[in-house]
């Protein structure tokens, strides 16, 4: 009887302990080690021997034993396959703004392993932010402008870059166990490229351990479709992280965002995320569906050393923005040094219809100026009072992130994960 007894509360302390480590990216060990990067700079990639160029319209495989330079706007058109074997280097190049872009209908599939990832990174031997292009992948997934069709524009052809259509369950492929450095070139006069475009993608596509690290644009940016990703790493970008718009129905699992408080083109200041249902009104079908996120288990942190001092001299801005007409469903997730951790757009009506629309359960804010808010107005009362309800599970906390997280010092293989036994604030401490 005293060994079952022993076994019982063995198997309790097990379980309490897994169940505090739920909160933010998750798992046994930690799923960062071998593929990611987190020096990209440092890495010594060798020199290209294949070019890349102009329109890749039958199916083609790219091969590990080669290097590939990225030049210009390079289209997979016609349906075509280009599928890239684990562990192959493709450059993207400084001068032509090497831009990779798989066109509606056609498909990647580059699937890499933990132990051999795909990389996309930089020519240039002193690397940047926003040295290249990016990766942009267009299906035929709703989306909410009129007629169900975007179009990609930047400087790319616009015969090639419309996305949007009927197809829920279109399927443009795969990437896993992918990393995308120092992309997000600035287009004169227009915009900047993302790490990785996702625009009207169905959910047939798989999207799982994918790292952009030191994007000029944003790192991950969803135009409409529907979309399951798990597994997502963004880390110094200097736009936002993860940006939703255009009715995009997304579910994102187990992924993280790491910002600097010294990184951002913004005049508004970069998120870990922004969630809106259009980017032009005039442009927005309202009888269909508007944006809605659900996020579980995302780590979202500000790394800075003196986060405090960055808070105070307004380095830092919130993690999340919510705006109009947008849905955000967060659980189990955790929001570290920002101020605040999230703002609501300013025409959000606060009242019951729009709350249930935003949703933060079981999560844990630590080291944030403040919770929640709505844009321009400092008095948050009604909101502490609705997410603090014990309902919600919302935990509070001032610690650091070093005591916070479990080895995010360590530069060759940081630890993103909780520690043990650390959510021990209450919530009420706020």
């Amino acid at each position: 009887m005293k060994k079952i007894t022993q076994l019982i509360c063995v198997l309790l302390t097990v379980t309490s302990l897994s169940a505090q480590q739920e909160k933010g990216i998750m798992g046994y060990n930690n799923w960062l080690n071998n593929w990611t990067e987190f020096k990209p700079n440092k890495v010594d990639y060798g020199e290209a021997n294949q070019i890349l160029a102009g329109n890749i319209s039958v199916n083609t495989k790219l091969l590990k034993r080669n290097i590939y330079v990225l030049q210009g706007n390079v289209y997979v058109t016609n349906n075509a396959v280009l599928t890239i074997e684990p562990g192959t280097l493709i450059i993207g190049d400084f001068e032509t703004k090497g831009t990779l872009v798989v066109t509606k209908g056609a498909q990647i599939v580059a699937d890499g392993l933990e132990t051999d990832p795909i990389v996309f990174t930089s020519n240039r031997s002193l690397k940047k932010a926003g040295d290249w292009g990016g990766l942009v992948i267009l299906g035929d997934a709703p989306i909410n402008k009129f007629g169900n069709v975007g179009s990609y524009n930047l400087d790319l052809d616009p015969t090639l870059t419309t996305y949007g259509g009927e197809n829920l369950a279109s399927n443009s492929g795969v990437l896993r166990f992918v990393r995308i450095e120092f992309a997000g070139k600035k287009v004169k006069g227009l915009d900047t490229f993302n790490g990785l475009t996702i625009a009207g993608v169905g959910n047939k596509t798989v999207i799982d351990n994918v790292m952009v690290s030191f994007s000029g644009g944003d790192s991950f940016a969803f135009f409409g479709g529907d979309v399951n990703a798990s597994k997502l790493v963004s880390y110094k970008s200097i736009n936002d992280d993860f940006k939703f718009t255009q009715g995009v129905q997304c579910r994102l699992f187990n992924s993280l965002a790491v910002r600097s408080s010294y990184l951002s083109s913004n005049k508004d200041g970069s998120r870990c995320m922004e969630v809106k249902s259009y980017e032009k009104k005039n442009e927005t079908d309202f009888t269909k569906k508007q944006t809605l996120v659900a996020a579980t288990n995302i780590t979202m942190l500000n790394d800075s050393e003196n986060i405090k001092a960055d808070i105070q001299s307004g380095l830092v801005k919130e993690a999340v923005y919510i705006a109009e007409g947008a849905s955000l469903e967060m659980k189990r997730s955790v929001i570290s040094g920002f101020n605040p951790a999230v703002l609501l757009d300013s025409k959000i009506e606060i009242n019951d219809a729009n709350l249930k629309k935003i949703k933060f359960e079981e999560m844990y804010f630590n080291l944030c100026n403040g919770n929640i808010f709505t844009e321009y107005n400092s008095n948050n009362e009604d909101l502490e009072s609705w997410y603090g309800n014990s309902v919600f599970f919302n935990l509070y906390s001032q610690t650091s992130n070093s005591e916070t997280f479990i080895d995010i010092a360590n530069p060759k293989k940081p630890d993103f994960r909780l520690q043990l036994g650390k959510i021990t604030a209450s919530s009420g401490n706020r």
